[in-house]
């Protein structure tokens, strides 16, 4: 129950962050807001984490699996934040919010017990997150976005997934096999030089845009927060349930986006939010 209600936590976290970038991604540079979110997320954990992490149960297993999540994490956030900068939120967010059966796959492999119930309880948050992105909103004129661009858009959203999949089950291998705070600040620095290196790869120049710095550390703020939370699950029972709730953040970001952005939502959209939301609490009896 303790790892579900931190996945939901983290879910609105990650949901008021991806909602916040939705706004910056379509008027900066990829790589540098990437690297700014990751940069004060790194500065805000690192007093905490230095001064209270037990870095005497850091064995090296601990250490690679740590770095190795925080490149997963990297390339899942570049996933994410380039579709956002293509595609509408209602199509984005499901898809990489669908990580989850690659979460309790990850788990099953390792010998943790599932049942039936939990894999019909997953199967209806990805059915929810799916008929969310299926159901066209029935004002269609509200999206512009081309065919071509949707297709790219569901490609980054994938790698986001995937990447985001990969960030957790390696991320809680780290924390059983060393010390929470630790393992997630070796995480976030890997993260933040994987981003420095595509941008020296690919020469992308650091330019934002100076009205964002404030949002750019709220967002880096809410995403330590949410990844601490769901790392911070691999010392608890089924550690898969937390990344299972934490997929909820697309729902959180779609209905801000709804709200605030007058993205429109159907109504069988609307019937699919209700399957996540069904399906988590399956979970959490």
């Amino acid at each position: 129950m303790l790892s579900l209600m931190l996945g939901l936590t983290a879910a609105l976290s990650w949901g008021v962050h991806d909602f916040t970038v939705r706004y910056v991604s379509q008027r900066s540079r990829i790589l540098p807001l990437i690297l700014v979110v990751m940069i004060c997320g790194a500065v805000l954990l690192a007093v905490p984490a230095l001064v209270l992490g037990d870095w005497g149960r850091m064995p090296a297993k601990a250490w690679g699996f740590a770095f190795a999540s925080g490149v997963a994490y990297a390339l899942g956030a570049l996933g994410l934040y380039q579709a956002f900068a293509i595609g509408p939120v209602r199509l984005v967010a499901p898809i990489t919010g669908s990580y989850p059966v690659l979460s309790l796959a990850w788990a099953a492999i390792g010998g943790a017990p599932t049942h039936l119930g939990q894999w019909l309880a997953v199967g209806a948050i990805l059915a929810g997150i799916g008929a969310v992105a299926a159901w066209a909103a029935e004002d269609n004129s509200a999206d512009t976005t081309p065919p071509p661009r949707r297709l790219e858009a569901m490609a980054w959203a994938t790698m986001g997934a995937a990447g985001f999949a990969a960030t957790f089950a390696l991320g809680h291998i780290g924390t059983e096999a060393g010390s929470e705070l630790p393992v997630l600040l070796v995480a976030r620095m890997a993260s933040v030089l994987s981003i420095a290196a595509l941008m020296l790869a690919t020469r992308t120049p650091p330019t934002l845009h100076r009205p964002h710095l404030r949002l750019l550390v709220l967002m880096g703020l809410l995403d330590i927060v949410a990844l601490g939370l769901v790392l911070a699950a691999g010392n608890l029972p089924n550690p898969a349930y937390a990344a299972v709730a934490s997929s909820v953040f697309g729902i959180i970001t779609i209905l801000l986006a709804w709200r605030f952005l007058r993205e429109p939502i159907a109504r069988l959209q609307w019937g699919g939010i209700a399957l996540v939301f069904a399906g988590i609490a399956y979970l959490a009896l």
